[in-house]
């Protein structure tokens, strides 16, 4: 019997079983058939085309094992489950428009899958981060030339997907010239974030930060909504303000699991890693808004949790400071309300009303993630 992924339980343990069941098992098939667990024929040619004899599995799994091993360990789904609904939303005007058929939307899913699991292995090594869900993180599992490799990998294995579309040359570019623009706007937004936490003394202002992780958070759920919306048939210019808004509901995100990182502590990770990281996130940058004279002594915070580990009291140190001063509250309210904006708005594109089944399974996929954060804010 097939084990059921995280993501399953996620939506289960929120009430929507019903409501997303089916849409996830499709999900999780497309990501199956595009790296299966047992490498075939078929997917060696769709992958690498004509290689040499000698090239054997043992060789390729290489690439797919830290990759698979990921994958497998679940996640949420959520930016694959959007690209699917924006299809739906899209096409509910279109119709007959609509460029890519119900199981070639399906299809593409791991355009956004894999591209979200390659940067979550290099944020890892980047960030000298040892777990991810929970378990060891593949550079620490598979050392760090495989598991770095095997990432960068998994970039180019990603648009695979549009090759096998059975869809018109023109068509397949226009996926293709998406995934790449937003590939470049990842890799910049990681560029910024690595850039600040490099130098514990340099605060950028809240709209730097902000900037920066619509670029690296929310670049993915850019690419999620847009290639949804152009599957379903919608324009060019629908798919550009799709994107825009879905850009602003993954930094709401991203604010509202830096807060997590300082309450709680995120999934399969330990609390307040991010002073270990000496992460700019927002809750950070609102307490240096409005106290400034305390830059310093956060400085000094990140400098010695990142000497001491985890384990430092430097690191609940800086946690308090941010948590008493009101910044940690404010940041979560700030991230909650950008999600809620924004995902009514992406819902809307089509329908003001949102009355239709796609745009109202956008507001609840986000209602029920911002749903779960509540909790974890509140114990």
């Amino acid at each position: 019997m097939r084990r059921l992924p995280s993501s399953v339980f996620f939506y289960i343990l929120n009430g929507m079983d019903n409501v997303f069941s089916s849409r996830l098992a499709a999900v999780e098939k497309a990501l199956d058939d595009a790296l299966p667990l047992r490498i075939n024929t078929q997917w060696r040619t769709d992958s690498f085309g004509s290689i040499p004899g000698d090239v054997r599995n043992e060789h390729l799994q290489c690439l797919t094992a830290p990759c698979k091993d990921l994958i497998t360990l679940g996640g949420k789904r959520w930016r694959p489950l959007l690209l699917v609904l924006c299809a739906e939303n899209a096409r509910s005007k279109h119709g007959a428009a609509a460029l890519l058929s119900a199981d070639d939307t399906y299809r593409i899913t791991p355009l956004v899958e894999f591209v979200h699991t390659a940067s979550l292995i290099h944020d890892d090594i980047e960030d000298d981060s040892d777990t991810r869900r929970g378990k060891p993180a593949a550079y620490v599992a598979y050392g760090l030339d495989t598991a770095l490799n095997a990432a960068s990998w998994l970039y180019f294995e990603a648009p695979v997907c549009i090759d096998r579309l059975a869809a018109a040359p023109a068509d397949r570019e226009k996926f293709y010239a998406l995934y790449a623009r937003e590939l470049r706007r990842l890799h910049l937004g990681q560029a910024m974030d690595i850039y600040w936490h490099r130098q514990p003394e340099l605060f950028p202002e809240v709209s730097e930060y902000t900037a920066m992780v619509r670029c690296k958070t929310g670049t993915l759920a850019s690419l999620a909504a847009q290639a949804g919306i152009l599957a379903g048939g919608g324009t060019d210019d629908e798919a550009e303000r799709a994107g825009a808004v879905a850009a602003e509901i993954g930094e709401g995100f991203q604010v509202l699991d830096d807060v997590q990182n300082l309450t709680t502590g995120n999934p399969g990770k330990k609390r307040g890693d991010d002073v270990v990281e000496g992460k700019k996130s927002l809750p950070v940058l609102l307490h240096v808004k409005s106290h400034p004279q305390d830059k310093k002594l956060i400085a000094s915070y990140f400098a010695q949790a990142r000497k001491d580990g985890i384990d430092s009291p430097a690191v609940e140190q800086c946690i308090s400071l941010l948590t008493h001063s009101g910044a940690v509250d404010e940041a979560f309210s700030y991230g909650k309300n950008l999600a809620a904006e924004k995902s009514r708005e992406l819902a809307g594109l089509y329908d003001a009303s949102c009355s239709g089944e796609a745009a109202a399974l956008i507001i609840s996929l986000f209602d029920s993630m911002t749903a779960k954060q509540e909790v974890h804010h509140a114990q």
